[in-house]
């Protein structure tokens, strides 16, 4: 009789296990349903901002700065208030809207050359194909990217201080460069980013989705700067 209880106590366990587990991979799966919905979402209204800002880009051009720092704010209101529905919402849709708004100059310019529409919509093919790719890749493959945020982050910076430094010197060969490390770099924040949403690296959706966003944006405007620099040279 006791070896009885044993096998009947251990079959129990294994059943609550596997039970556990179901329950596990059916609430990641509805945490990365989410967060791709909310990515969509994000690029709807971002591309809203866009579409709102085209019309306007030489006035966002003169408040490009407040801009800036006022998308800054949401973004860093949205991390604070993640758990907090509705505002979260509210924060992350208008952070969305107006990093678009602030692409609309770029968007306008390269409009404005030769080819001008070409170039846009390749880039945006471009970024979406590279993007479906690439996740599909980091949910299927064997490889752990989570290794590779610090050397990610420090090319992140490295970035943004070259940016900064051409600012002052205008140059399209360091502007080429650095779009074209961009285009790497982010890239590889995608398959960073989508291994860490479903080992489950993120506390809410928003977070999941805002990288992703965040990636799918930068990916694209180095794309367009890339083409935009090899289209005026067709000029």
């Amino acid at each position: 009789m006791g070896l009885y209880d044993r096998n009947y106590i251990q079959h129990n366990a294994q059943e609550s296990a596997y039970e556990q587990t179901k329950v596990n991979e059916s609430s990641m799966g509805v945490f990365i349903k989410q967060t791709y919905q909310l990515f969509a979402a994000s690029l709807l209204a971002a591309s809203a901002g866009s579409y709102v800002g085209i019309g306007m880009a030489k006035t966002i051009s003169s408040w490009y700065l407040g801009l800036v720092i006022l998308e800054f704010i949401f973004l860093f209101g949205l991390f604070a208030a993640k758990k907090k529905a509705g505002l979260n919402m509210i924060l992350l849709f208008g952070f969305t809207f107006i990093s678009g708004l602030t692409l609309a100059p770029l968007l306008s310019h390269t409009l404005g050359m030769p080819g001008g529409a070409s170039i846009v919509a390749n880039a945006f093919i471009l970024t979406t194909v590279a993007f479906g790719g690439l996740s599909v890749f980091a949910m299927n493959t064997t490889r752990d990217f989570s290794a590779m945020g610090k050397m990610l982050f420090i090319t992140l910076i490295v970035i943004v201080v070259a940016g900064i430094i051409n600012i002052f010197f205008h140059s399209p060969i360091l502007q080429l460069a650095i779009a074209s490390v961009s285009s790497i770099l982010f890239s590889a924040f995608i398959l960073y980013d989508t291994q860490n949403i479903i080992k489950g690296a993120y506390e809410t959706p928003i977070e999941g989705a805002i990288a992703l966003y965040l990636d799918f944006l930068n990916l694209f405007i180095s794309l367009l700067q890339i083409l935009g620099i090899f289209g005026s040279r067709d000029e």
